[in-house]
């Protein structure tokens, strides 16, 4: 089987698309807020509410986790697509101006960016990190959770749209 082969019967999977979001206090004066589109974000468990992201080795998102505990997730509406767009840009643009424009608040127990409107918001603190391939699976303990919107339907990635 070939990568393109495997790339292309999973492209054939829908799934949901979050922003996974974090505070970095270390960058800069005031810290710096970083942002990941994800498509590979699920439940793990109920008792206790943990979730997982899959995340590639070596981006600024997974440097960030290895050092910061506390992380944010947004689950984005279908109206919400050019935000989804713009965090999974390759060689984008820093994450400050990626956030400049983009309506959000602060979690109350992580800091991290939030976008309004998103259908679902979780915050989460990292419980294990386990090594997968080209990628780490964050695993997070959910402290807070909200559904700040039902106005719409949730946007989804399907055959790399």
């Amino acid at each position: 089987m070939t990568a393109d082969e495997f790339r292309a019967a999973l492209a054939r999977l829908a799934a949901g698309v979050v922003l996974v979001t974090a505070h970095d206090p270390e960058d800069g004066p005031r810290g710096e807020d970083v942002g990941m589109t994800a498509t590979a974000f699920l439940s793990v468990s109920l008792d206790p509410p943990l979730v997982m992201v899959s995340v590639r080795d070596g981006s600024r998102m997974d440097d960030l986790l290895e050092r910061q505990e506390l992380w944010g997730v947004s689950v984005l509406s279908e109206s919400q697509r050019h935000i989804a767009g713009r965090f999974a840009m390759k060689g984008r643009i820093s994450d400050r101006l990626l956030f400049e424009d983009i309506p959000y608040e602060r979690g109350k127990e992580t800091d991290a960016p939030l976008v309004r409107g998103a259908l679902s918001v979780l915050e989460c603190r990292t419980e294990q990190r386990v090594a997968a391939g080209d990628h780490t699976l964050v695993i997070g303990r959910v402290l807070r959770a909200d559904t700040p919107s039902t106005e719409s339907g949730p946007l989804t990635y399907f055959r790399g749209r």
